[in-house]
Formats: structure tokens, sequence, C-alpha cells
């Protein structure tokens, strides 16, 4: 029979660690995507949180939705929180429609940027004519034992600006950074210093962060100022070694040539060895 589950204490499950193209990324034929079986595929990036009362909420729409959804067994959607309009976070919209789920009332959190893309972009328009969505509280929502909240940081914003969350449990506090341009910016638009006083002004206790490439040289005969963002090799130059009182800190969004998927790799160890950690699909976190 159909049952609820209810939790002790909210929990929050990674259900992708994927760049918005995904592994095997469409089209690439180079080593990093050659020769994958079913077991090397991964997501892009998604969250799911659970409340204590069996609420769930979905950070995220990919189109990899479907096999997501499996590894937290199948439960309707009740909210929907949206960072920004690039693909891999959005292409799974249309999905919730008359097509495929056909929800009903699922509560839409998202920047007024955001917002004003989907009322003026058709096929997303028209799900909210259907009332597959309706747009609710930002950028704090209080939702059972759990708060959301938005913080924006820079990242290139060609349809729409960008938004980490932070989902706030009774216990822990776990920061979703799938995207940025740069520490740089995001550190200064923050008043920051560093990647540490970052997390400590917010009290961060886990933190999901941008781990797109290893390092500059990664798209070869592409500009990869094109589509900016902190390399892990710099993220780890600005953190160190992990102190007693850090917080846990996974890297996710990796791009399908981030050498970060082979677990035997160089910079597979020198993550490990640092302290740090890559986060992997249906990895859950208690908070």
């Amino acid at each position: 029979r159909m049952y609820e589950v209810y939790h002790i204490m909210a929990v929050v499950t990674l259900l992708g660690v994927a760049q918005d193209g995904g592994r095997p990324q469409p089209g690439c034929t180079r080593s990093c995507c050659e020769n994958l079986t079913e077991q090397d595929y991964r997501c892009p990036v998604s969250l799911a949180v659970q409340t204590m009362n069996g609420t769930t909420l979905l950070v995220e729409a990919t189109r990899d939705l479907g096999r997501q959804l499996r590894m937290i067994d199948n439960p309707s959607i009740d909210h929907l929180f949206i960072t920004h309009a690039h693909l891999g976070h959005v292409d799974g919209l249309g999905l919730f429609g008359r097509e495929t789920m056909s929800a009903r009332h699922i509560q839409l959190h998202c920047s007024p940027s955001m917002r004003a893309l989907i009322e003026t972009t058709p096929a997303w328009n028209q799900l909210m004519q259907q009332n597959v969505f309706e747009f609710s509280e930002f950028p704090r929502v209080e939702i059972d034992d759990v708060v959301v909240e938005f913080i924006q940081v820079p990242h290139r914003a060609e349809l729409s600006d960008m938004h980490a969350t932070i989902i706030r449990g009774s216990e822990k506090s776990l920061l979703f950074l799938p995207d940025h341009d740069s520490w740089v910016e995001t550190l200064e638009s923050h008043g920051c210093e560093s990647i540490r006083a970052f997390l400590q002004k917010f009290s961060i206790d886990v933190a999901l962060l941008d781990g797109t490439f290893w390092s500059g040289g990664e798209l070869q005969g592409r500009d990869m100022s094109v589509v900016p963002h902190p390399t892990v090799e710099e993220s780890l130059k600005r953190l160190g070694t992990r102190r007693a009182e850090d917080p846990e800190l996974h890297f996710i969004h990796l791009n399908h040539t981030n050498p970060l998927y082979d677990l035997n790799s160089e910079a597979y160890n020198q993550v490990k060895q640092s302290g740090w950690s890559i986060g992997y699909e249906t990895q859950q976190f208690k908070i």
C-alpha cells in the first residue's frame, strides 16, 4: 500500500553531479565520453529535500527527471526551486506538464528575473496557464522544518540572474552553489575575503560547490572565458587543507572533461588528500 515517508530530520539527496550537458555529453567523441557504461552515466545537478513531514522539494528541473525521481522512490513534488536559466537547470520543466507528469499546483520559487523569463517563454508560460506551477515565495521560504534562502552570485546572465540556495534544517545548513563566474567576484559581492569567510558568513555546515572544470586548459579548441567558472585547482589553492572547524565540502557540476570523474586520477587524489570530497549521485545529508 502507499505510505508517506516521515523523517526525524530533513534529508537532502544529491540527484545529479554533472554539468548541464550530463555525462556522456552529446556530440563528444573524446576519451572522456567514449566506452562509458550505464554505471558511468551522470545526470545534471539537482537536489531533493524531504522534510520531516514528508513534503518533497526539488532544486532544478533537469531532463533526467525520471531517473532522478526514481533515486528517491518517485514522490510527488510539492515545491520546485530554480537557481537560474541555463540549459541543464531548466530543460526538464516541460516534463511536469500534460505530455508527461500532468502535475498540478507545484509551488515554483525563483527570482523575479527568472520569473520574467518564464512568463515570456511560450512553452513555460503555458505551464503556468495550465496551473502546473504557481509562482511562490522568494527569496526566503519556510516549509515544515526547512528554510530555503536564495543568495545572488555573479554568473553570466544572458537569460536570467543566478542564485545559490541555502537549505537550513533543524541541525545543519547546506549550500548549493553549482555555478558562478569566479571566486573574486562572488567573494567581493558578499564582502568576504576568503571562501572560509563566505561559508562562515552564511553559517554553512555542508557546501556543494561549483567544480565544473579541474583546470584552465580543459576545453580543447574553445575559449573558456566564454563559460567562466572557478577551477577546482583554484578552489583548492584558496582553501588549502581542511581544518577541524571547516564545513564539509563536495565539488559538483562536473564537466564531462573533468578528471575528477576518474577515481584513480591525480586530480581526485589531490582533492581527497586535501580533506575535501567529490559529490556522488544518491549522496544524502541529514540536516
